[in-house]
This record gives C-alpha cells, structure tokens and sequence, in this order.
C-alpha cells in the first residue's frame, strides 16, 4: 500500500541538507528576538499564496509569532466549496500528540515514579520483548519495534477497506505480537507508532487513568491549550478543516484519467497513536505548542534537555526489511518526541489528506505553525499524494524570518 506510506507517514520527508553543523539550539543562551519587519507579514503571505498554486493546495492556515507576538496569522483557500479556511477551523493534529506523550512521560521521570531505564514488562509484563526495551527506548524511537503500519501491507488493505474503523490498540499490537525485533534494543533507530502505542499503555498503567484525562489534567490544561482535545470520535469540533484525497484511488480500482477525490475529514485516526492522544486543535494551539513544549514549559531543565538532545546525530543505519531505519543527521534527528532540524525543533503530522506542521528556533523564539489541504491536481494519476508541503513551508517560513540561521531545506 505504497499510499498509505506516503500519505500518513511523511517523517520520511525529513531527509534535509544540513544547513549548519551546530547541535540544537535548544542549548543555546537566546539571544535578542528579531524586530518584525512592517512588510514580513506581507513577505510571508506573498509566498504562502505563491506556493498554493505551486502546489496544487486546496487551503492553508499559518500562523506566525516572535517571542509570542503576533507576526502574522492568516488562511487562504476553501475549506468545502464556497465555504473560505479561517483561522479558527479545527483539524488533526497527529504527530503533535508524540510531543505530549514523551512530555507526560517526562514530567513522571521529574516525579520520581518513573525511571527512563524501567523496562516495559515493569509495567505490562505481557508485551512481547518487553523485557528487553526501556521506557526510554519507546519514546526515543530506538526499541527495535516493527511498525505495525510501515510496511505491514496487510494493515493498508485492512485501512483502505474500511477507513472508518475504530481501532483498539491491542488490536493494533496483535498485528506485529508475533515478528521479532529490527535490531536489539538501544543499537539502532525506526520510526514505528508501535512505540508511542505501548508507551501510552505504560503510563495509563503508572497513573491509574485513562490518558484522556491525564492529558488534560497534567498537558493541555497546564499550558492552556483549550482547543486541542481527543473526542474518542473521528469527530472535529466545528468550524472544521475538512480534507479531501485521492489515495484510494488504486486500492478501489480506479482507472488513471477517471476523476477521483473523496472526503477524507472523518476517516477514523484510531490507528495513529495511542488512545487518549488522538486530537484535533486548531492554528493557535499549534503555534504555541510549538513554544511551550520546545522550551520544556512543564519539565525539569534535565528532563528537557533530554527531550531535545541531538545526541542521535550520526547514530543509526539501514536495515535489510526496516522500512523506516536510516542514518540520523543534522537535518533529522530524533529527541524524546521531538524531531531536530539544524538549530530548530520541529513535528510535522499528515494524515488523510490534511497536512500539518510547526517549527520552533530557541535562540530567537521564532514560532511557526502551519496546516493544510491537498487539491484534486495535488494526486498523482495512481492516487499517490504529494509530500507535506505544511513542511516545506514552515521551513520557507523561517528561512524568510532567520534567514542566517534557516531550517535545513529538503531534498
């Protein structure tokens, strides 16, 4: 299902020339952030307008701040025909939710009732290999763990059968209970949701509740992010993002030539990441998601350094029937849930169509949050989607804002 690799899975797209040598600015001491330029805002539409012709976007939402003073909010395009983006319209925010979870996880290690190096059959005595992968491990992506999505062909039938399915995650584990590890544990590194899905697990576990709630009471709340929410639905408070893909096109038996574009806004995400983690937001979370959790707003200075180490840098290779096991670099490297790029910190989730994601550089306290919809013309003839392009352009953003300490671009 070579879809629903390139549409729900776009980490790959994080294969970057580096654009610096430095490790993340994270460490750094900030510096002065930049004085908005009166034409910036003006600069920063003109190219987002540009590049939805460019690539064939059907709507954008941006938002932009410096130092958590508007620089520019704004949306461009059709939500549903007719009907304009706004700035307040709800979408997915996908891999965002990572960022929670190994935040959540942090703030227990802070607390003392977790240790990094617990190993999940602490908790879960009945996951397979559990006895050999750490908590740590789970969060940093360096397990060993098959993704039960990447590569399992079998699953992509089964998704693009039946979009609209509520998955469980023990339903979701049973698919790759049976495969061994791509490596020991520790010596290597794949992105796989199977982590964050057991990881979920283990914290429910630790705290006695359901992660809704603990996300809430202990992540959304504490940082006022009113608007991002798991509604345990497919559903999306309104006013709405809605998106629209063409993906299916092969797996349906489309012919090439015959227009096919299908609403996508209320396939179910129950697959993507633990349960309780599963949220819809809007622009304005997202852009101070990007500040609050890049800055380690709730942790410890040891917990955050932690969880924007570039330690990774170097580290890792290809494995012969891996997927999604490769070199970490400069350009893509992987923190405890977050990704590091250059000097920035970054997420950038796509899924069904919809696109997102957000930038973050420490040093000038640049925020950048952006998310998306495809058109029709976006779809290959095979139904094949394009990449993320809310990537693409948060990088564009901040090579336009710090043009002297810009993102890595992609290749």
């Amino acid at each position: 299902m070579r879809h629903i690799r390139a549409a729900a899975f776009t980490f790959l797209s994080a294969f970057f020339v580096a654009s610096c040598n430095s490790s993340s600015g994270s460490a750094e001491i900030p510096t002065p952030a930049p004085t908005p330029d009166p034409q910036l805002e003006a600069d920063i539409v003109e190219l987002v307008e540009r590049r939805m012709d460019e690539f064939d976007l059907r709507a954008v939402i941006v938002r932009v701040t410096i130092d958590e003073e508007e620089v520019a909010t704004f949306a461009r395009g059709e939500s549903l025909t007719g009907v304009p983006a706004t700035t307040d319209m709800h979408f997915r925010n996908g891999a965002v939710a990572i960022s929670y979870v190994s935040t959540l996880l942090l703030t227990l290690v802070d607390e003392g009732r977790v240790d990094l190096d617990d190993t999940v059959s602490t908790w879960l005595p009945q996951i397979p290999h559990g006895e050999k992968v750490t908590l740590g491990q789970l969060a940093q992506m360096i397990s060993g763990y098959p993704d039960y999505v990447i590569g399992n062909e079998a699953f992509g039938e089964l998704l693009y059968d039946n979009p609209f399915r509520q998955w469980q995650p023990e339903e979701l584990l049973a698919l790759i209970a049976d495969d061994p590890l791509f490596y020991e544990p520790g010596t290597n590194w794949n992105y796989a949701h199977t982590n964050y899905v057991i990881l979920g697990l283990v914290l429910e576990e630790v705290l006695g509740q359901p992660m809704a709630e603990a996300m809430e009471e202990r992540i959304l709340g504490p940082l006022g992010l009113s608007n991002t929410t798991d509604p345990g639905t497919p559903a999306i408070a309104a006013p709405v993002l809605h998106a629209f893909s063409s993906e299916r096109r092969d797996h349906l038996g489309v012919s090439a030539g015959t227009p096919f574009y299908e609403e996508t806004t209320f396939w179910n995400p129950s697959w993507t990441i633990t349960h309780g983690a599963i949220q819809t937001t809007n622009i304005y979370d997202l852009n101070a998601t990007a500040s609050a959790i890049s800055n380690g707003t709730l942790l410890s200075p040891e917990s955050h350094e932690l969880m924007v180490s570039t330690d990774l840098r170097g580290f890792g290779s290809a494995v012969e029937g891996c997927p999604t096991c490769f070199q970490q670099s400069v350009g893509y490297s992987y923190g405890l849930g977050i990704i590091t790029t250059g000097n920035w910190l970054a997420q950038n989730p796509m899924f069904a169509g919809e696109a997102a994601a957000f930038g973050y550089l420490p040093s000038k306290r640049v925020a950048i949050a952006v998310a998306l919809t495809f058109s029709e013309d976006a779809f290959d003839e095979d139904g094949n989607p394009p990449p993320n392009r809310a990537d693409t352009l948060w990088r564009e953003i901040g090579a336009l804002i710090v043009p002297d300490d810009a993102p890595p671009i992609r290749r």
